[in-house]
């Protein structure tokens, strides 16, 4: 099979497209014929050496796919040859066939191509786990997402309007229309406004339920000053540096949280559940038009340098496809 293979860390110039063996499926496993896939910030970081993969005779990033079950591992029963199917995964999604555990798969929405599914599974299951599992967030409460018009910002924006939350965010200015078509209450330009004071003043000084956050760095203290008392820090990022400092009187005296969280880290068991779940509770969002893709540009596997380097640019609203095959 042709995959995107790193044999050594750098600019995405390091990546090249060349042909490796088939994964085979181990029993309870699928193989799968890729379809789609999609950048994700994860994958720049292990292309540049900072983000490990797992160990692989041929190191292939890619969080995540979607496509057609081609061959079924020993005591599978969930799925038959033929059927849609898209998952994240730790690491292979960059090639025209991949393997994942068959109770891990997750089956793609009516309506949604498999190019487009091939970007659904890592933002929406993230926001969705770090908001209502992690974060607790439930129904009439108030969330600050960061950089609202990331993949993971614009999913964690239409879930907050699935589930009549309401949602403010940040983003640089010229992307702040977007997250309000969205469904964002209020978009503040981070760079210039005063994002913490805009909180205050939209919640009435009460703060927000639920802070989710991809960058880090200097915004942890800020965070605390947005939260409401007994409220959730969700941290799944550090885009702005991985060491923070804090007021740790203010964690105190608003009994809040703070989470750190990612999926790939997670064990096969923790991946299940939550990709169950996300099937029952989220998947038919999709189906009857409340939960779409925001996709930004798609890209040809061949065309994953580029992908990797329109990303650097930081000018991309949503998603950002690879197309690995024909559906």
């Amino acid at each position: 099979m042709r995959a995107v293979v790193i044999d050594e860390h750098g600019g995405p110039e390091v990546l090249t497209v060349r042909e490796v063996p088939d994964p085979r499926p181990a029993p309870g496993e699928v193989l799968v014929d890729v379809v789609g896939t999609s950048c994700n910030r994860a994958d720049l970081l292990q292309r540049m050496g900072l983000y490990p993969g797992p160990p692989m005779e041929h190191e292939i990033p890619g969080l995540e796919f979607a496509g057609h079950v081609a061959a079924l591992g020993e005591g599978v029963t969930r799925w038959a040859v033929g059927d849609a199917v898209m998952a994240i995964t730790a690491g292979g999604g960059y090639a025209e066939r991949a393997v994942v555990h068959e109770d891990q798969a997750v089956r793609v929405p009516d309506g949604v191509s498999l190019d487009e599914a091939g970007g659904l599974a890592e933002v929406f299951i993230t926001a969705w786990d770090a908001l209502v599992l992690q974060g607790g967030l439930a129904e009439g409460g108030i969330v600050l997402v960061h950089a609202g018009a990331s993949g993971v910002g614009t999913a964690a924006i239409q879930l907050c309007r699935m589930l009549d939350v309401e949602v403010l965010v940040t983003a640089s200015a010229g992307k702040l229309d977007r997250c309000l078509a969205l469904g964002a209450t209020a978009a503040v330009d981070y760079r210039s406004a005063d994002w913490v004071a805009e909180v205050a003043d939209r919640t009435g000084g009460r703060g927000v339920d639920v802070v989710l956050d991809v960058v880090g760095g200097d915004y942890l203290d800020r965070n605390l000053d947005c939260l409401a008392t007994g409220g959730t820090i969700v941290q799944v990022g550090v885009m702005g540096g991985g060491q923070a400092t804090f007021g740790l009187a203010k964690l105190l005296f608003k009994r809040a949280s703070v989470v750190g969280t990612t999926l790939r880290a997670r064990s096969l068991t923790e991946k299940v559940a939550v990709s169950r779940a996300f099937e029952e509770r989220v998947v038919p969002a999709f189906e009857d038009g409340r939960l779409t893709v925001v996709v930004d540009r798609r890209f040809a596997l061949d065309e994953v340098a580029e992908a990797h380097a329109h990303m650097e640019t930081n000018t991309s609203v949503g998603k950002i496809l690879l197309g690995v095959r024909s559906a």
